[in-house]
């Protein structure tokens, strides 16, 4: 893929649900972490995985989305959370019930998947997209790997081609933790639909964004603000741009180490090292890391000038 110098990077950052429990969600310091990556320039993404949204009752997933309404003036994207069972059936219902609670209050939605989204092959998980669509004015699609959770699914670059052929999807987070699958995906847009986000979810290669890649990761929720000091770096064809990125990714790469969804626990600990949260609690079911991660996790802070 060509490298390609001074793009302006759109970065969309999964936000972290801090917890002063594992019972007590810290509305405070999800208000100010909001705020500041919002004002960082990066698009909050709430209710993602990095939020812990399938661990969330119904009422907490509104009250995160009042919140960001609240703080953003309605410009932020959220997950459109499905919980189901193994071999559910699609359920559009749900799926319109989900995006309305977003689309209400000004985000946009992002289709999070689903047992009934994803178990039944790449043709039935195109056609829910498309029935989707009729629905809503614009969404964003998302494949999860299964490293993440057990019902994610990449599809085949086909069945890629035929999302980038529904108008109302915007573009799509690509989270195979694959540079192929994702230069191919990059490929296709430029052939296909230019205007298409392709939003790389690769924690294990932030650097995609100069391939054309855009983002929505879970990594910059520890740094919102380095993450747009490198993108402002990009854009200007500031060198010093790799050697923060370089930074960025040895975060990536040691807090993105199996089991992968313990990097909440990583996040919640550098928050709460750069006093952006009261705690470093994760909600119950929710993987954790050794304490002996704080003294890296320290190093890198330091290295990065944020502690």
């Amino acid at each position: 893929m060509q490298v390609l110098p001074g793009r302006a990077i759109t970065g969309m950052s999964a936000i972290l649900l801090p917890h002063l429990s594992p019972t007590t969600v810290d509305w405070a310091s999800l208000d100010a972490h909001i705020a500041r990556t919002h004002e960082a320039g990066l698009t909050p993404a709430v209710n993602m995985d990095t939020g812990y949204v399938q661990l969330l009752d119904a009422d907490t997933r509104v009250q995160v989305l009042e919140r960001a309404e609240a703080i953003t003036g309605g410009d932020f994207v959220a997950g459109a959370f499905v919980a189901d069972e193994p071999g559910a059936a699609f359920d559009l219902g749900a799926y319109r019930q989900a995006a309305e609670e977003i689309t209400s209050r000004g985000g946009l939605p992002v289709i999070f998947p689903s047992h009934g989204l994803n178990d039944h092959g790449d043709t039935a998980w195109l056609d829910a997209h498309g029935q989707i669509a009729t629905h809503l004015e614009r969404f964003i699609g998302f494949e999860l790997g299964s490293m993440f959770v057990p019902y994610g699914r990449i599809v085949s670059l086909d069945t890629y081609r035929g999302l980038l052929e529904i108008p109302q999807c915007i573009g799509a987070k690509h989270s195979s933790l694959s540079r192929e699958l994702e230069w191919d995906r990059l490929a296709l847009r430029n052939e296909v639909r230019p205007d298409f986000l392709v939003l790389t979810g690769n924690d294990l290669a932030i650097d995609m964004v100069i391939y054309g890649s855009d983002y929505l990761l879970g990594l910059s929720t520890f740094a919102p603000d380095k993450f747009a000091e490198r993108d402002r770096l990009w854009a200007k064809g500031d060198p010093g741009f790799h050697q923060l990125n370089d930074v960025l990714q040895y975060l990536g790469h040691f807090t993105f180490r199996p089991p992968v969804p313990a990097y909440r626990h990583s996040a919640a600990m550098f928050l709460k090292m750069r006093g952006w949260a009261e705690n470093s609690a994760v909600p119950i079911g929710a993987p954790t890391r050794p304490d002996s991660d704080q003294d890296v996790l320290r190093d890198i802070g330091e290295r990065l000038g944020v502690l």
